[in-house]
Parts: C-alpha cells; structure tokens; sequence
C-alpha cells in the first residue's frame, strides 16, 4: 500500500495523468460540438484537439522544472523530451496520418476488388495549433497542479 501511496503523491505521475485525461475529454467535447454526436473513441484514439501528447509532456516538464528548478539538468532533459515529442506529434506522425489517408483514397476509391480488414488510420498526428494548445494545456496543469 505504501507504493500505491507514494505514486498517488507522486506530482511528475499524477499532473501529466490528469493533463492527459483533460485533453483527451476536451477531444470528446469538441467532437460534440461541432459534430453533434458523442464519440468516445475519441478519448482514446490519437491525433485532434488538444494534443494529449503534448498536455501529458509539458506539464511533467512544468512539474519537473516546479519541484527540481528551472536551471537543473532534470528541467532541462525534461525540456528536451517535450520538443521531441511535439515535434513528432506535429510532424512525423502527422505526416504519417496525410500518407494512409492518400493510401486509403487510393486503395477504396479505385479498385472494388481489394478487401482489407479496415482501412488505415488517418488521425496520427497534429496540426501545430493543436500541439500548441497541448503545450498551453499542460503548463497551465503544471503550474495549477503541481
């Protein structure tokens, strides 16, 4: 029980829990909205707005830099992990997602004959505004949570 206890207080786990689970219902809400229909893949799936990934590593960092200081090589390791990831997010996987979607027009749209299991999954990655919006999203949590 100790262990439990120690990782429920553990602020670098349980602030990028939360900004994650917050961008993730924010996806579900915005889906709401402008769709008009709940979908709850959404709060599971990747890619849409917010980025998760970028709330989730921001806000370890906005921890980290809260509890160990924004000179220290922790903070700046930290620092470095979130760019990577935002730049994947908003680049690589992005990238990825416009590649299958130009695949499954291809695939599905001229040829009747081809039977796949299911078509391959274009939501990946991020516009750069919706990184950013990730990126605010998980300072805002660091600062207020941790």
């Amino acid at each position: 029980m100790e262990i439990v206890n120690a990782i429920l207080h553990n602020k670098a786990i349980t602030v990028p829990a939360f900004a994650w689970f917050l961008a993730q219902l924010l996806k579900v809400i915005n889906v709401l909205l402008t769709s008009k229909k709940i979908d709850f893949t959404r709060f599971v799936g990747s890619g849409g707005m917010p980025s998760s990934h970028s709330a989730f590593i921001v806000s370890l960092a906005t921890v980290i830099g809260k509890i160990k200081g924004l000179g220290s090589a922790e903070f700046g390791m930290a620092i470095a992990v979130a760019l990577i990831v935002m730049y994947d997010a908003a680049g690589v996987r992005r990238a990825a997602g416009k590649q299958a979607k130009a695949l499954n027009q291809l695939i599905y749209s001229h040829n009747d004959n081809i039977n796949f299991d299911e078509k391959l999954k274009e939501l990946l990655g991020h516009s750069p505004f919706e990184v950013v919006m990730g990126a605010f999203l998980g300072i805002i949590m660091g600062i207020w949570l941790g």
